[in-house]
């Protein structure tokens, strides 16, 4: 962890795996509407930074990278929680989906 990136290797094995365990169908929602993999069939978070959020996303068969750079340089912990919910919610807005976001996002 670096003044450049607040988020040791700690708190990102944290995120993902509530995000890969809690939040897939969001992952997979994020990476087709955000990512540029409308054809997704799976996406799993694998990486973030304070600049944004990473994912192996199976587009075609094949699993590709996909990097999602958030809005705004995170600082803390709690941001990451308000970027994801606003990324899922933009997507889903995209995707034509229902806004609804369980609290526990």
């Amino acid at each position: 962890m670096t003044d450049a990136d607040p988020f040791g290797d700690d708190v990102v094995e944290q995120i993902k795996r509530h995000m890969n365990d809690d939040h897939a169908a969001d992952c997979l929602t994020i990476c087709r509407a955000l990512g540029g993999r409308s054809g997704a069939t799976a996406a799993r978070m694998t990486g973030m930074d304070a600049a944004g959020i990473e994912f192996a996303v199976t587009d075609g068969g094949a699993e590709h990278p996909v990097r999602i750079p958030f809005a705004e340089r995170l600082t803390e912990r709690p941001q990451v929680r308000r970027e994801v919910v606003r990324m899922t919610h933009e997507a889903r807005a995209a995707l034509g989906a229902p806004l609804d976001v369980p609290d526990g996002a």
